[in-house]
Parts: C-alpha cells; structure tokens; sequence
C-alpha cells in the first residue's frame, strides 16, 4: 500500500513534461520509451513507509531495481514475460491514459474503426487501426450479420458478451436497434442456459462477487469498484435462478442481463449500474462436483450467518452509495425473498423484481386484456397455479388495483384471487400449515388437489401458471377454460421456454383460437384457421427500466405499491387496437425506449404525490426530463 506522500510523489511525476511523447530523453531511438522508464524509476524509488493501511487512488509501481532488471532482460532479447517463470513475487502496476492502444481496450471510450482521422492523430492511433474509417451504424450493421450466422442462441451471448466488454456504446446501440430480435438473447430464455454454464464459459468477471468469505470486509469489497456515483443495484444469491433452481454464483448472469436493459431499455447510465452476486454457497450437487465451477464449494449457508451477511452488504451499499441508491432483489427463494423485501422496504429503497416487476407487468397485461374480454377487473375471477414469489405477487397487486377502483377493503378483494400450489388449493382447511405469504390466500372451499378440478369448481375467467414446471396447462384444462367462457385469458408465464405451461400454440389450438394469450419467454406467431395470432410476452422488461428510471429522476427514497400502480396503468394504456387486431395485449418493443420514459414520469408523480422524491424543485415536463436524462449510445467526438 503507498503511503500518501508516495502517491503524492508519483503523481507528480506522474504530471511531469517527460510524460510528452518524443520529449524528455536525448538518446536512443524512441526517446517516449526512456521517457517512460525514467517517470517509473522516479515513481518506484519513493520509499513506501509501513502504515496503517488507507485508500490511496494511485497507481502501484514496481521497484526501481525490478524495472531496471527487467530493462535489461528485455535490452538482451527477452520480454517481462520471462521473469514470470521465476518464483519471485512482483508488484502490478499500469498506467491508465486514454490514448494509443490502451483507449483501444477501453470499452467505455473504444470506437474501433470509428475513430475519425483527425482522432487517430490527436490520440496516437495511427497505424494501430487499419486504415478505413467506418460509422456505427456500419458497425451495428456488420455485427448483426456475424450474429445471425450463429445457429446455437448461447453463441450469440457470448458474442453479445465479448462486445459489451470490448465497446460498450456500441454494445447499447446494437440492442436498442434490434431490441425484439436480440432481447431473447441477452435475457431470457438464453440468459438461463448461460448461467447453468457460466462456469464455462467464463472469461471476464462483471460486476462484483460477495462471498462468505469476505464477511466483516463488505464495505472494503464494495470499494473496490471503480464507480462511486451508483443508482441501481442488481443483486442475486442464485437459489432461484429463473425456473432453474440454485445455481449459486454462475447467477450472476441474471444482475448482468438485467442491468443491460435498465440501461438499453431505460436509460440508466451504464456507469450508474452494478451487478452483485452474493455467494453463500449452493446445494446443487452437479455443481459443487463440476471443476468450472466459479463459486464457493460448500453447501448454502443458512440462518443466522446468511442475515448477518446480508445485514453487512445492506449497510455497507448505503453507506457508500446513500439511501437513493435502487437496489433490486432477484432470483432469491422465497423464503428469504418475501423476508428481505419485508425487512428492508422500511429503511432502504428496495424493489424485488419476482414479486413487484412480475406484479406489474401482469396487472397491465390483464389491465389491457379488458378491452378485448370486456368487464371490470373486479368482475373476474383469477386462478393462479403456483404460489411463490411471482404467484402472491401478482394477486396482491391484483386485489390492491380492484380495492382502488372499488374503494372495497383490500381483505374482500382478495377472495376474487385463488391459488393452487403443489399440495393443491389454498383453503382454510390448510391455513395452520401455510407459509405465512400464502394465508392471505386461503379462502372457505372443500379440499381440490389436481388444477383441472380446480378450474371445474372455481369457472376462473382468468388462469395465471407461475409454477415454474412446464407442460401444466393440458389440453383438458384448456378445453375447460375455454367450455364457459369466451375469450379465456390464459398467462403461462414461467420461465424459460422449456419450463412455460403451456406453448402459445397449444393456447390457440385447444382454444379453438379464442384465448387471449400471453407468455414470460416469446413464442413465434401462430396461425389458427387462416388467422395469425401474435402472442404478447409478459416480460418484465416492460417495466423495471422505467420504473428504476423513475425512481433515479425523482431521487425517490422508497417504494410505494402506488408506484407499482402507476407502472401498469401508464403500461396497459400503451397497447392499442392494432395490437388487440393482432392478438397482443402489449406494445411492440420497438417502442420499448418511449414507454420507458412514459413510465418513468408517471412512477416520478407518484413519488412527488407520496413526498418521497428528494430531486426538487419537480420538473415540469416529467415525461420529457425522464427523455433528456435517458443515456444514448452514440458515439462522442474526441478532442
């Protein structure tokens, strides 16, 4: 560790006029080069003094006697990378100027051949590109047709991947340009397979990783982030990896996948993002044996030592980031996800995407459907198979908009809402054995074990599978939705693919094409007796980057279930009569930016209503300061 006056005294050296190419040296042929040496030689030869150790933002050298060593190593043929076969600690050291062929392998500021002729002077560039100087809306070009010729979707991640970290502004514009087509692959269903083997396919660490083993250094871990001015948290401890079960750290796809989009789809600054793992272990057996495996090798830590873990990480963001910082939950199992949101909802702005994203993006979804079925929200019945996270929080959210346009208490809304888990029905019978997230949901009915009885007794005009377990929705049950009413609205949400209740195909097929559909993966157009229905997806992309947008221009504090109101209200009025033609009850995603923004006006009123944003005085024009805060991906022009 350099002590401050050794910092000092190598930025000094750092600012001196040798730093200036071609000046400073007399002899040899390159005098930058002697130059260089001469600044490390100043730099290194400051004695670093023992002390108590502090944050020094400076550079580590290397001593003078190591770089005059390796100087002549390397004046004799060789190269430092010969001194690393010996068995002699060295100190990393590097040097961070935005110019020649480090600006090259700075993702944030490389352009690649973009770079203008006048750029390529002024920031030694020549001869380090080829010659051509391209647009990025060539680019953009070139790299879709490269995408397209990969027939396995986890190549095309990977590839999605390596440009993130390789040029991150072109990264953006290739997603926000080909949204629909490119959505399915840096989220989901691709998104699940890159984490079951993330182990693999891993090549550079994103985000940060906060294991068990750094217990009582949280905060010294969170500081070693480059970024100091974070709005948006993304953190996963990979128990319940979308339908996939525990994947413990190979998680970390899900916070990287879903900050892409806050900031392709919502605008948030990529800089203002962090992903977080938090590793406690995992109790999958195939990973634990797996030798790629990331994450620590032991079995999932529980009780007492999982909350004082969290507890630390809880504290240590606030006390960095301050208490506007949005942190999202995702991918935690229930019974630490409801805990959480529960515990920490009253003393840091936290949101929990399974529950209140799944929520929102639902109710819109049903919100829309009204104007194809007809009636009232308060005029339906809604059956959910599945009962977690996603499953309680949709009806909870579902029973709070009908208590606010019937101004009934929220308890007798509640009983137009039944769920089914595995153990069957949820009645009062079983209300001593319920988790306590369910017991709100038992209601006086005679015991019903299998879905297909359910739908017989309950006639629900509304059916939401959030189980998790493929295939569930069976052409019996669907007949049956389909035998008393209409227009059955039919939401097989689970995700990915392979775990969806039922295809879009089965939905319209065995509905004799009269089902109002709608999915958490995309499903391809289906057509049924000459027509073509386009299955909505309700995905939660549609909400959470305009609600996080939201929550960042209003500098809100907390999270109200209004707001979460106000997210779906703004979303359902998105659809319009072309999408219900089509067989949609969402917007197209090529809208995705404009809606985000609508969004994000109206979750910032309501967090100005409630008196919760601290960003004042109210901007006038919400909608269009939420456009004018919103990142672009086009390229700067360098002096």
């Amino acid at each position: 560790m350099l002590s401050a006056r050794a910092a000092a005294t190598a930025a000094a050296a750092a600012a001196s006029p040798l730093w200036k190419r071609g000046e400073g040296g007399s002899s040899g042929s390159g005098s930058g080069c002697t130059s260089c040496r001469e600044v490390r030689r100043r730099a290194a030869a400051v004695r670093v003094r023992a002390a108590v150790p502090r944050r020094v933002e400076a550079v580590a050298m290397e001593s003078a006697a190591e770089t005059e060593k390796k100087e002549e190593v390397a004046a004799a043929g060789g190269g430092v990378e010969d001194m690393a076969t010996e068995e002699v600690p060295v100190t990393p050291w590097a040097f961070s100027v935005a110019s020649g062929y480090t600006l090259l392998r700075d993702p944030h500021h490389n352009k690649g051949l973009a770079f203008s002729e006048k750029e390529r002077d002024a920031h030694y560039l020549r001869g380090l590109l080829p010659p051509a100087v391209v647009s990025q809306d060539l680019q953009v070009k070139k790299i879709m047709h490269n995408l397209r010729q990969y027939s396995v979707p986890l190549q095309r991640y990977m590839a999605m991947m390596d440009l993130q970290e390789r040029n991150e502004r072109l990264f953006y514009k290739l997603l926000i340009d080909n949204v629909e087509e490119l959505l399915p692959v840096v989220y989901t269903p691709t998104v699940g397979e890159a984490c079951q083997k993330y182990g693999s396919i891993f090549r550079q660490p994103q985000g940060l990783y906060v294991s068990l083993k750094d217990k009582g250094k949280v905060l010294d871990v969170l500081r070693n982030w480059p970024e100091r001015n974070i709005q948006v948290i993304v953190v996963t401890d990979g128990e319940r990896i979308l339908g996939l079960g525990d994947l413990g750290c190979q998680g970390m796809g899900i916070p990287v996948g879903k900050l892409s989009l806050y900031t392709a789809l919502g605008g948030v600054r990529p800089s203002a993002c962090l992903p977080i793992t938090i590793d406690v272990g995992t109790n999958n057996e195939q990973l634990l044996n797996d030798e790629f495996y990331i994450g620590l090798r032991q079995r999932r830590a529980t009780g007492k030592e999982y909350h004082e873990l969290m507890e630390e990480f809880m504290s240590a963001v606030k006390q960095i980031y301050g208490e506007k910082v949005l942190i999202q939950f995702e991918d935690f199992a229930n019974h630490n996800a409801f805990d959480l949101l529960a515990k920490y909802s009253k003393s840091h702005l936290v949101f929990n995407d399974d529950i209140q994203g799944t929520a929102s993006v639902v109710l819109a979804g049903l919100l829309s459907s009204l104007k194809v079925v007809g009636g009232t929200l308060a005029e339906h019945t809604y059956l959910f198979l599945g009962a977690g996270e996603a499953g309680t929080g949709i009806a909870e959210l579902i029973a709070l908009e009908i208590s606010k346009q019937t101004k009934a208490p929220i308890e007798e809304c509640r009983k137009k809402v039944w769920l089914l888990d595995s153990k069957g029905l949820i009645v009062n019978s079983r209300k001593e054995s319920l988790q306590a997230f369910k017991k709100p949901w038992a209601h006086e009915h005679e015991p019903v074990t299998t879905l297909l009885d359910a739908v017989q007794s309950i006639k629900p005009t509304v059916l939401i599978g959030t189980s998790g377990v493929g295939k569930t929705f069976t052409k019996e049950v669907i007949e049956a939705m389909a035998s008393f009413n209409e227009r059955p609205v039919i939401f097989s949400l689970s995700n990915p693919t392979s775990h969806s209740e039922c295809t879009a195909e089965e939905a319209y097929n065995w509905s004799q094409g009269r089902a109002v559909f709608a999915s958490g993966s995309p499903f391809d157009p289906v057509e049924y007796n000459g027509k073509i229905h386009v299955p909505g997806q309700s995905n939660n992309a549609y909400i959470f980057p305009g609600f996080g947008l939201g929550v960042v221009i209003s500098g809100a504090v907390r999270v109200h279930e209004d707001m979460l109101l106000a997210a779906s209200e703004t979303l359902a009025d998105q659809a319009t009569q072309e999408n219900f033609e089509k067989g949609s009850i969402f917007p197209p995603f090529t809208n995705i930016r404009k809606i985000s923004a609508r969004i994000a006006a109206s979750v910032a009123a309501k967090a100005y209503e409630l008196g919760l944003a601290t960003r004042l005085p109210q901007p006038r024009d919400l909608e269009k300061y939420a456009e004018s805060c919103m990142y672009t991906p086009v390229y700067r022009s360098y002096r």
